[in-house]
């Protein structure tokens, strides 16, 4: 059951059933175990599933298991910095330059991206500021923080500009 939970985390993510597939085979390779993915060793960034392991020094260190390799784990790091895990998966993810006041939680809103401590969407902050014409009012009419409504702001802006 635990190994099926994974699985819809990596699907959840956007993994393909393929890919998932054969980082399952390199798994089991890897930790002589038929389940692998009911330990809390596995990270993934939405393109591969990363093993965590301990090298003789103690440190640890990441395999790719879809390219069957040793990765950087300064740099792929970086690729988890803006994700909030819960349990053995992915919860949240933070994806206005990893802020906290802006997320994206499949558990709130739909999944869509909402000022956090707020749960209002980052949509309805930033029209309503472009219809009242003040950050101040919208942060009074919502009973949220103006920090929280500039955010929202800040945050659909960039998305219009990519």
């Amino acid at each position: 059951m635990i190994e099926l939970r994974f699985v819809q985390a990596f699907l959840d993510v956007g993994l393909g059933l393929k890919t998932i597939r054969n980082c399952l085979e390199c798994a089991r390779e890897c930790v002589n175990d038929d389940r692998p993915f009911s330990t809390r060793r596995f990270k993934t960034d939405g393109r591969t599933i990363f093993l965590e392991s301990l090298k003789h020094s103690g440190e640890s260190e990441l395999l790719d298991l879809k390219h069957r390799q040793y990765a950087f784990r300064q740099v792929v790091e970086r690729t988890f910095r803006d994700l909030d895990f819960s349990e053995d998966s992915v919860a949240r993810w933070r994806p206005f330059n990893g802020k906290e006041s802006i997320v994206v939680d499949p558990s709130r809103a739909f999944g869509q991206p909402i000022a956090a401590e707020f749960g209002v969407p980052t949509v309805v902050l930033a029209e309503a500021v472009e219809a009242e014409g003040s950050i101040e009012r919208v942060a009074m009419m919502f009973d949220a923080s103006v920090g929280a409504v500039r955010d929202a702001m800040k945050f659909e802006e960039s998305l219009r500009s990519t």
